[in-house]
């Protein structure tokens, strides 16, 4: 099958982007001709690498930009000719849209972030994908057919975006507690901070370590000084490569508020993590509803700290729930999200994909 996919760029620090670049080369690998279309980035060698080829196509929200892209797309969908062409953003799926219908080629759409308000674009794709069922059941509530949408559970294990990553855990203290995130006010943190100072008040053992940057990274860290427990707070910053911190880390906490289907939590359970997550939006579906992680309400700081003590103050406990993290670990590999995706493109099609290669 010819697998054309189109994104804003292909550059770090950002899921929709991890996850597209993700399943490319898994495709690729399991045989299929894939090709992505975006702006560029960082992510362009790994692509060459894995046998996908790269087309620019400007994804600037200016009427007269996106004119001309529609345009440039048309004559690229005529030229390489995909059985299926899959937008992963809003701007992707409004340009894709009229030239797919023009050249008569299935548009697929991926739906990361049903929370923003434009997520309903994504309905224009002939078949949807949601990232989880609680993404698909989001978008029924907005209006898109049960019959269109397809649900493909997260998941990057084995991608050859980590094939050279970093495999040695990151010297810290213990027990460690990491985050690792955007930092962004649906992901949490301030809730982790609160409940973190509360616990270390009792036990000034633990130490937390926050990887991540973004619009409130410099808030968070000023009240994370103001906290009695400061001196045990570590603010990493980004990281290109956060997998050593998750190694070297006792507990992975994600205190989310709002969180379709975070591909970190297939990273911390590779990781061997006893995992806290928030019982919100996918986060259940990726920990097996609570069989692989401990699942706290939202807006919680008091049972994340309730959790986190249960678990600093009883290291048999500690051990059996960095087990559990590995109870049905395979879901969350990419070749399986990779082999539903291709099922998801031959009902779009009304074909089977070509025999795999591999």
């Amino acid at each position: 099958m010819r697998v054309l996919h189109l994104l804003n760029h292909t550059r770090r620090m950002n899921g929709h982007v991890h996850a597209a670049v993700d399943l490319a080369c898994a495709q690729a690998k399991l045989g299929h001709t894939v090709a992505i279309a975006s702006q560029g980035g960082e992510f362009d060698a790994l692509l060459q690498e894995n046998g996908i080829e790269s087309f620019i196509v400007d994804h600037e929200r200016r009427p007269g930009r996106i004119l001309r892209s529609m345009v440039g797309l048309k004559g690229l969908l005529k030229r390489w000719r995909p059985d299926v062409v899959h937008a992963h953003m809003m701007t992707s799926t409004v340009l894709a849209w009229p030239a797919c219908k023009l050249a008569g080629v299935r548009l697929i759409t991926t739906v990361h972030n049903e929370f923003e308000r434009g997520a309903i674009l994504m309905g224009l794709g002939d078949r949807v994908i949601a990232v989880s069922a609680a993404v698909a059941k989001s978008m029924q509530k907005r209006g898109i057919s049960a019959s269109r949408i397809d649900v493909v559970l997260n998941g990057t294990i084995g991608s050859a975006r980590m094939a050279d990553r970093c495999e040695v855990p990151k010297a810290l203290d213990h027990p460690a507690i990491v985050f690792v995130g955007g930092l962004h006010p649906r992901k949490g943190l301030p809730d982790l901070l609160q409940a973190f100072d509360a616990v270390h008040a009792q036990h000034p053992a633990v130490r937390l370590y926050v990887v991540g940057g973004g619009p409130t990274q410099d808030s968070y860290a000023q009240m994370a000084r103001e906290m009695a427990s400061a001196a045990a707070i570590t603010f990493a910053g980004p990281q290109d490569d956060p997998y050593p911190w998750m190694l070297g880390a006792d507990i992975f906490v994600l205190p989310s508020h709002a969180d379709p289907a975070p591909l970190v939590l297939s990273e911390a359970r590779e990781a061997g993590c006893a995992v806290i997550a928030t019982q919100v939006d996918g986060i259940p579906e990726l920990l097996d509803q609570g069989r692989s992680g401990i699942l706290v309400p939202p807006n919680a700081p008091d049972k994340i700290a309730d959790a986190l003590r249960m678990l600093v103050t009883d290291p048999d406990l500690l051990q059996a729930w960095r087990a559990h993290s590995q109870i049905a670990i395979d879901n969350l590999r990419i070749e399986r999200v990779a082999r539903e995706v291709i099922a998801v493109y031959d009902r779009a099609t009304g074909s089977r994909a070509k025999p795999s290669a591999a």
